[in-house]
């Protein structure tokens, strides 16, 4: 039997107990993968993070669901170098690199007082077309194929992870909606693994650009994920390929988590860079408590 100390930290957030929590442990290197996955299931949140030393890097994070190790994920990350900066952990510079399974990405730290501000480079956007039915993909969601949006396209999209990305008409939609996750990989056949992600134009805050919800992946433990950061991510690249294409740079602030009572806030800055586009995502945490697991 192992003792393990779990660190609570909402992301996405400047109040403990919205946005989207995530569990952070200091020293992964004590852990193998299957206690890591026995962790990550009885913290119980969409994500964990186990930190490592690195030999290419400030630093080296493993993310794990409660099913399986995931190559990146947005919202631990900002919790985890939120604790990192607030524990006074971290090296004494603004900029990091940090190892991943997505590769070695930078991280931004900007802090004032107690604010701290993180921003996160992402992945080069990738995009894959939909092949599926709208009827089904709308039946898995609980929600009608018209709620879809029909000027825009249904796509896979990946700043590290994939997710499928569904621009839906309007807000009242959203409020129907209920993932039956385990009929996914039948069809999402191009990316059985993949989330759903389904986002709109019409937000719930004035100041927002886009509004979002996420479906988790059957194979990753969870139902929903409340604030997602690589989706956030994604769906600002989405923003630039396919709503407004003229833009040499966006500033795109995503409102997530109004139906969970977890509202959430993630900025997206989108950088034309010749054929394709740079994608940053900034946001905070807070830190909630601290717990022990015995595995």
């Amino acid at each position: 039997m192992k003792k393990v100390k779990v660190y609570h930290y909402d992301a996405f957030s400047s109040q403990p107990n919205k946005g989207n929590p995530a569990g952070f442990v200091l020293n992964g290197e004590d852990f193998t993968e299957e206690e890591m996955v026995q962790i990550a299931a009885k913290v119980g949140f969409n994500e964990t993070t186990f930190l490592y030393p690195s030999n290419v890097a400030d630093l080296r994070l493993r993310y794990f669901t409660p099913g399986h190790e995931m190559n990146l994920c947005g919202h631990a990350t900002m919790a985890s170098i939120y604790a990192l900066k607030t524990m006074d952990l971290l090296p004494q510079k603004d900029h990091l690199m940090i190892e991943t399974k997505a590769g070695v990405l930078p991280i931004k730290v900007l802090s004032n007082n107690e604010d701290v501000q993180i921003s996160m480079k992402q992945a080069t956007p990738q995009f894959i077309e939909f092949k599926g039915s709208h009827d089904d993909l709308a039946k898995s969601i609980n929600i009608d194929a018209k709620d879809i949006a029909n000027d825009l396209p249904v796509v896979y999209g990946s700043t590290g992870i994939w997710t499928l990305l569904v621009p839906i008409k309007n807000l009242e939609a959203f409020h129907k909606m209920k993932p039956t996750n385990k009929l996914f990989p039948t069809i999402l056949k191009e990316m059985p693994k993949a989330s759903i992600h389904p986002f709109s134009l019409e937000t719930y805050d004035h100041t927002a650009d886009m509004h979002a919800r996420h479906f988790s992946s059957p194979y990753s433990g969870t139902i929903e994920d409340p604030v997602t950061g690589t989706a956030s991510g994604v769906m600002g690249a989405y923003y630039a390929r396919y709503i407004d294409k003229l833009s040499d740079q966006l500033d795109l602030l995503v409102e997530q988590g109004q139906e969970m009572d977890k509202d959430g806030r993630v900025h997206v800055t989108v950088t034309k860079k010749q054929d394709s586009h740079e994608v940053e995502i900034t946001g905070t945490a807070r830190f909630v408590k601290e717990f022990d697991l015995v595995i």
